[in-house]
């Protein structure tokens, strides 16, 4: 059986000459990085030294990057950890990686897809439901409940 992944950044590019690097967060703030010790990078792992925000980002120090030519080869690469490794969660919480695949149905509890994306613009998060004819389309979080192992949609937000 395989171990779930969540990506928590991405590796942007160098920043400066002794191999530090600039991250794209997909978490609430660098600061929570600080509790994993190692992550996962495309089969590698790196073991974080350090870390600190920067503008909406944050720019992170691993052992295994030693110079700027080092930290330029990781562009593009995802940190990811075990989802066994992240935080235990609030009531009514939920982590975007758990989203993935859960049925949606409606409130009478006809069948409309499947969740394939959780994605925020910006403006909030949106999930990506693809119905049983193949066609996808999108719905703000506040459209929907999370509730036993499901999503619950307004019908109204079905095309």
């Amino acid at each position: 059986m395989s171990m779930t992944l969540v990506t928590l950044a991405a590796i942007t590019g160098a920043h400066g000459i002794k191999g530090e690097v600039r991250l794209k967060l997909f978490t609430d703030d660098a600061e929570g990085l600080k509790r994993y010790q190692s992550f996962d990078a495309g089969g590698r792992v790196l073991t974080l030294r350090s870390v600190r925000a920067s503008g909406a980002g944050a720019i992170a120090r691993f052992a295994e990057v030693g110079d700027r030519s080092a930290a330029e080869a990781l562009r593009g690469v995802a940190l990811t950890v075990p989802r066994e490794a992240l935080p235990p969660l609030d009531e009514d919480e939920y982590y975007h990686a758990d989203l993935i695949g859960l049925p949606v149905v409606t409130p009478d509890g006809d069948s409309v897809g499947t969740v394939t994306a959780v994605e925020n613009f910006g403006a909030g998060d949106v999930v990506d439901i693809r119905k049983s004819d193949g066609k996808s389309f999108m719905a703000a979080m506040h459209a929907v409940t999370v509730e036993a192992a499901r999503l619950v949609i307004d019908p109204l937000f079905i095309d």
